[in-house]
């Protein structure tokens, strides 16, 4: 058994899959705590049933804990860690789920007790879909997660983290944390980005217009739906908790947009085929790697 009472405060999309992996398995904790901000949440949760105990607030769900994830968004971490870092327990693990990384140290090690032993980590995995009804056990299963472990990390209390996302499924890989912020900007918050943008720009246009939008998307306008229908607080606070890394790589790619639009302008069909040439160069990487 990896841990004893396993805590997770926040049992959404990514805390209620890791609940049920943990319950699937059998071998994760002896004993799954998880508490939620509204009770609405909370009384799902016991309806659901996959955790032992559903606690009113942070504070009762932390007590005894040997390892806690926080799976909410990333700008409610400060203000968690205010309430719960009296509770933790000496020698425990704090871990968490958050898409950025740099806000989260930033917002939790200040507030870090002695002898608690905190493991930055993030999930590559997700869906459009979000509250305690979205998870499901094998959400990890063949997909990447990331630790970014902070200097004079404990050993073991690394490897307990790792051991918990190769039970889960997943490949894990060690990163810093700047690394990890300029990737992911990249890989997940520009695309997310870019697709609220498209999806804002159709419902702007004229209502005639907007509705055979609508009535005759093709798969790629689809596929910007799907991600565009994320969790609101939780992109609120990636964007404005990754700004820097963001704003960086929305530079790049504006200008490689503008690049290929005077292309598109001017007849330019070589630079056209070039730029859809490398499209399908990533894409037959994504499959080489099983992450299609």
């Amino acid at each position: 058994m990896l841990f004893e009472r396993l805590c997770i405060i926040g049992p959404g999309l990514i805390g209620g899959s890791i609940a049920r992996m943990a319950k699937a398995r059998g071998d994760i904790a002896r004993h799954i705590v998880a508490t939620a901000q509204s009770e609405a949440t909370r009384a799902r949760v016991r309806e659901l049933g996959f955790v032992d105990e559903v606690a009113e607030t942070p504070e009762e769900a932390v007590q005894g804990a040997d390892c806690v994830i926080l799976c909410i968004p990333v700008g409610a971490y400060a203000e968690v860690m205010r309430r719960i870092a009296p509770h933790l327990a000496p020698g425990s693990i704090l871990t968490d789920v958050g898409s950025t990384k740099g806000s989260v140290v930033r917002d939790v090690l200040p507030l870090l007790p002695k002898g608690v032993h905190f493991i930055p980590g993030h999930p590559m995995a997700g869906t459009e879909f979000s509250g305690p009804d979205a998870g499901f056990a094998t959400l990890f299963e063949g997909r990447y997660c990331i630790l970014t472990p902070l200097e004079g990390t404990d050993p073991a209390a690394l490897e307990k983290v790792r051991t918990l996302w190769e039970r889960a499924g997943s490949m894990v890989e060690t990163m810093d944390v700047a690394t990890h912020d300029k990737v992911v900007a990249m890989v997940s918050h520009l695309p997310h980005l870019i697709a609220f943008t498209i999806c804002g720009t159709a419902d702007d246009l004229a209502e005639e217009t907007r509705e055979a939008v609508l009535k005759y998307a093709a798969s790629g306008f689809r596929d910007f739906t799907r991600i565009a229908a994320s969790d609101v607080a939780m992109w609120r606070d990636i964007f404005l908790n990754n700004r820097e890394a963001l704003l960086e790589m929305l530079a790049r790619f504006t200008e490689d947009a503008q690049a290929l639009g005077r292309a598109v302008r001017w007849g330019q069909a070589e630079f056209i085929e070039d730029r859809i040439r490398r499209g399908r160069r990533i894409r037959r990487g994504l499959i080489e790697r099983n992450q299609a």
